[in-house]
């Protein structure tokens, strides 16, 4: 962007963020005025005017959802705007002196409440300046006694609502977190004991985007497994006249049991925990079936009551998940009626009703997970595919791979079969500036081995760094815990290998590698899909003999650049070259070291010409060459340069060294054409030039040579 216009739009960002504040001062100054008396009656009128369609646009702008950093001017142009509103209020209705002007304290405590810290500060700075200009004006006939006590509740109630209210906030605020970080974990503690996120490489051991998707299940399935329990308690203790109905569960430890859910009548319940294996619970838990009993011993196995039970039966029935318990469902009722077989049937098929509810949500949550990896493999796949350039596909791969796992550290390297060696084309996170580029040989390094046996390594993502060698000696990866190398395979040939690493432990489970495998196969793809398309386009614009561009890509890159130089009024100057008596060398040595000479020649004007001046070979032993910025005179120097350079140059075969030389015509644009067509035209005559004039020399176009061509 140029300079002039950037240093114009910071004027006018500037002006726009001072206005609401510049308006405010202005109306504060007249409001002085007005106070002095020195202001005509009109004037009142254009003031309202001014600051009630000022005030309604900052509470529009202040209600609208803003940027953090423009929140606290807003708040503070606004509660300014209601500073000028009530000053001019008090001095058309009541005066600066009367009971009513304590009003503008009630601006500061809502500023104070509502408005940022810093704009509740600076609502105070202002009030403070106007208060002193309205106060000190003569006609006033207030004055510094009055002044100062009014400037000193002025800070006196900002400061104090400033500190009341930002400590009830921030306390509301602590309350407010710590409840919900309780219920989170109670919620998590439920999901892992009812095994929805406990497999290895669950949701919370996923990226950041997966474990938002992970809670929002993990609570969705708790909900609905909860729901289905007090559905089901709710049943049992209305159909066999129940007084409760609870489910107990265990702990992690097997040993403990708590309330899950819970349907009674009356009574308040211990929450628990509770040793699973006293009494009755313990008894149905040792023996897998259900226990019941009945009379005054019924009341001495409950645990679950606080204070003392009437009971007159209760029946203990074990949950079991595929033979191994996983809680206990307790039911009593007060009646001293005993619990029937039938009854007992019917506790058990609650108790698979309630393990149904919990293997539905795990099913419910697996497919869903799967739904959402499959969406994210689908939009990596699709960045992949939409990546042409081999730093291009690595980006995508390396951005797509933290949907899936959360790292801190990512290589990717390539291995170069011919040489026998790797090197590391890329690398994210702390530390990696100094990889990129690196090379190494074949050794016994986790990349190394990788790409040998094509197998993710080390096992299950776990490295030990005093053990495990990562790239090479004195090419040291940082010493992280967990840490997957991952090879590039197309068609069982590794391309390189993709490297992550984690500061946390266990980051990478069975079922995110699985993932980042097939995400790892798909970067093979794409780079080995964007190697061949570079050498596609090498083979369309690249000559395959000299590696200059070939005749095709030049005429577009140099008609592109004749066109710039037509704009904008730029000098460009051609050069075409011919080797002189190339026919010779052909005839006397061979093709093939005709062809040396030409490469040779190539080589020549690759380290003459300049990085802006573009070089192509126009087949057999001509090559041009177009300068961008340079007078004909410049074109000439580095024509002789050329010239010079390859008559120094030697090309060694069997039948000893051989010299060549080069004839070169020079033309300049908008002279010698104003066009590809004409101007080549020119540089060629200006050739034939130096061919007819005995070869081995520099000749420049001038009019008298038209018409003079090959």
């Amino acid at each position: 962007m140029d300079p002039l216009v950037r240093v114009a739009l910071g004027v006018q960002h500037g002006l726009a963020r001072a206005s609401g504040i510049a308006i405010c001062l202005g109306l504060g100054t007249l409001l002085v005025f007005r106070q002095a008396g020195s202001l005509a009656p009109f004037w009142d009128l254009g003031i309202c005017v001014v600051l009630a369609a000022s005030l309604t646009y900052r509470v529009i702008v202040r209600f609208r959802s803003l940027q953090p950093d423009a929140k606290a001017r807003v708040d503070l142009e606004l509660f300014a705007h209601l500073v000028v509103a009530v000053e001019m209020a008090l001095q058309t209705f009541g005066g600066l002196a009367s009971p009513v002007s304590a009003v503008i304290y009630v601006v500061l405590m809502l500023a104070a409440a509502f408005a940022r810290p810093a704009a509740s500060l600076g609502t105070l700075l202002f009030t403070m300046l106007l208060e002193t200009g309205l106060h000190l004006v003569p006609e006033s006939g207030l004055g510094w006694t009055h002044l100062w006590p009014r400037l000193g509740l002025c800070v006196v109630f900002t400061g104090l609502n400033l500190w009341v209210f930002r400590a009830e906030i921030t306390r509301v605020r602590r309350l407010s977190r710590a409840h919900v970080d309780a219920e989170l974990k109670k919620v998590k503690e439920a999901a892992r004991s009812y095994r929805l996120l406990g497999a290895p490489g669950g949701a919370l051991e996923r990226g950041p985007s997966t474990l938002r998707d992970g809670e929002r299940a993990m609570h969705s399935g708790v909900e609905e497994i909860r729901a289905a329990q007090q559905f089901g308690l709710e049943l049992l203790r209305r159909s066999l006249g129940l007084r409760t109905a609870l489910l107990l569960w265990l702990d992690a430890t097997g040993n403990r049991l708590h309330i899950q859910e819970a349907s009674t009548l009356e009574g308040a319940l211990n929450p628990g925990p509770f040793n699973a294996k006293d009494g009755i619970i313990g008894a149905a838990l040792a023996q897998g079936k259900p226990v019941s009993l009945e009379g005054p011993r019924a009341a001495r196995h409950i645990p679950y009551y606080v204070g003392p039970a009437a009971i007159g039966a209760v029946s203990a029935v074990p949950v079991l998940e595929r033979g191994m318990p996983r809680g206990v469902l307790v039911v009593d009722r007060l009646e001293d009626r005993p619990f029937r077989a039938a009854d007992e049937e019917l506790l058990l098929a609650a108790t698979r009703f309630i393990l149904r509810a919990i293997d539905n949500e795990r099913v419910f949550i697996q497919l869903e997970r799967s739904k959402q990896e499959q969406g994210k493999l689908y939009r990596a796949v699709d960045r992949l595919a939409a990546a042409t350039s081999e730093a291009q596909v690595i980006e995508a791969a390396v951005n797509s791979a933290r949907e899936f796992a959360a790292f801190d550290f990512a290589v990717v390297t390539l291995f170069d079969r011919t040489r026998g060696e790797h090197e590391i084309r890329a690398a994210s996170g702390e530390g990696t500036e100094l990889l990129v580029g690196r090379r190494y040989a074949q050794n016994q390094g986790l990349v190394s081995m990788v790409v040998a046996n094509r197998h993710p390594l080390p096992y299950r993502g776990e490295h030990e760094p005093m053990r495990q060698m990562v790239f090479a000696r004195g090419i040291d990866a940082p010493p992280l815990p967990s840490l997957l190398v991952l090879p590039l395979l197309v068609h069982e040939r590794a391309l390189g290998t993709l490297v992550l690493g984690s500061k946390r432990k266990s980051a990478f489970g069975e079922a995110v590698r699985t993932t980042l495998e097939v995400l790892a196969s798909h970067l093979a793809v794409s780079l080995d899909n964007a190697r061949l398309l570079k050498r596609l386009e090498e083979l369309a614009t690249i000559d395959g003999l000299t590696g200059l561009l070939n005749k095709r890509a030049f005429l577009e890159s140099a008609q592109q650049k004749l066109r710039s130089a037509q704009r904008f009024g730029k000098s460009v100057s051609m050069l075409v070259c011919d080797i002189d008596f190339f026919k010779k060398v052909n005839d006397t040595y061979g093709h093939d070291v005709g062809d040396v000479v030409i490469r040779g020649f190539a080589d020549v004007l690759r380290q003459i010409k300049r990085d802006i001046d573009i070089v192509g070979r126009f087949g057999g032993e001509e090559f041009v060459i177009l300068c961008e910025e340079t007078s004909e005179q410049g074109a000439v120097q580095l024509a002789e340069r050329i010239r010079e350079g390859l008559e120094a140059a030697r090309f060694t075969c069997d039948k000893g060294a051989v010299q060549v030389t080069c004839s070169v015509g020079v033309a300049g644009f908008p002279v010698a054409g104003q066009d590809w067509d004409s101007l080549f035209k020119s540089t060629d005559e200006a050739l034939y030039a130096s061919k007819r004039g005995g070869r081995n020399r520099v000749t420049l176009w001038t009019t008298r040579l038209q018409g003079q061509a090959a």
